[in-house]
């Protein structure tokens, strides 16, 4: 990753905020030895993949004691897997919520045990904030207008409608909603832009391709795909070509990440534009971990910094990408 846009910035408070503060650490008390059960949503992708080894790889630098749980993508399972940490009294939880909703209840009782818990990379919806210690990740909102904001630009001069179909990530997750609204506030202010199909692909190359297929056969004259991130998107540029189009010519395609497999399609001209969102969050993870656990207060949202690339940026950037 680039260092300059590695680099984290803290966001203040937001309106719907309030401060997260309170004292009891986890389980054995803020010691030098830190355990750490971190509950991850799966494998569904090279992002997911290179967000897993950059905590794993963090904890082991920061002398934290991982207990690490792969979800499979299923709500059930991280919340026995943040139960099971809570009963083995471990100093500090982290997760990355499948969902936004349903949360309240586990982060209670990791409340009552004075368990500290991190929210990583995705939010939960719940109302009240003292459930949690802080938020670690991206914008996902500005991720969304900046991808409608590329697609503005590009089409200004336009008079016909411009028929958009949209991959969206997992249903009901923080990013698949919030991309899709920053997305839609953009391009909603002109009724040119029209998105004539929208439908999941669960964040995978497999549903990417499946879904994209379906679409193609039903609206035969698209001219943009919006994907909520690259690996569906990959998975839509072999739909296309096996339908005898081109990507990146007869479909626009943006996409969110900047994965390395995807840079790669940016730069072959396949993708058209990428919104980045670094997985690289396991050192600001482990910090404000070791923070948490000694009871010192931190800003509840941390935003990390992103940049955005076209065909040409990503040529230039390629050979530096971590993952």
């Amino acid at each position: 990753m680039l260092k300059r846009i590695s680099a984290l910035v803290v966001a203040g408070l937001t309106a719907m905020s309030v401060t997260a503060c309170g004292s009891g650490s986890g389980g054995s008390g803020g010691g030098d030895s830190i355990t750490m059960g971190f509950s991850q949503v799966g494998a569904e992708s090279g992002w997911r993949t290179a967000n897993t080894k950059s905590v794993q790889d963090s904890a082991k630098n920061a002398g934290i004691t991982l207990k690490f749980s792969d979800a499979q993508q299923k709500q059930e399972n991280q919340i026995k897997a943040i139960r099971s940490y809570i009963q083995q009294k471990v100093d500090v939880i982290a997760f990355s919520p499948v969902v936004e909703s349903g949360w309240d209840t586990v982060l209670k009782e990791a409340k009552d045990a004075k368990i500290p818990v991190i929210l990583t990379d995705r939010a939960v919806d719940s109302k009240d904030t003292t459930l949690y210690k802080t938020f670690l990740g991206s914008d996902f909102v500005e991720e969304g207008k900046k991808a409608g904001q590329w697609l503005v630009n590009e089409y200004k001069d336009a008079k016909d409608p411009v028929k958009i179909v949209e991959l969206q990530g997992t249903t009901g997750s923080a990013p698949a909603n919030d991309r899709k609204a920053g997305f839609q506030e953009v391009i909603g202010a002109d009724a040119k832009f029209q998105i004539i199909a929208s439908q999941t692909g669960d964040f995978t190359r497999a549903k990417g391709k499946e879904v994209m297929e379906a679409f193609l056969k039903s609206n035969p004259d698209i001219d943009v795909l919006y994907a909520h991130n690259d690996d569906m998107g990959l998975g839509a540029i072999e739909a296309i070509e096996g339908a005898g189009k081109v990507p990146g010519k007869d479909i626009k395609i943006i996409t969110v990440d900047a994965v390395k497999d995807g840079m790669q399609a940016l730069a072959d001209g396949k993708i058209n534009f990428i919104v980045e969102c670094s997985p690289l969050l396991g050192p600001q993870l482990m910090d404000l971990a070791k923070k948490v656990v000694k009871g010192e207060q931190v800003q509840e949202r941390v935003v990390t910094e992103e940049t955005t690339f076209t065909q040409d940026q990503a040529k230039q950037v390629l050979s530096t990408r971590q993952y």
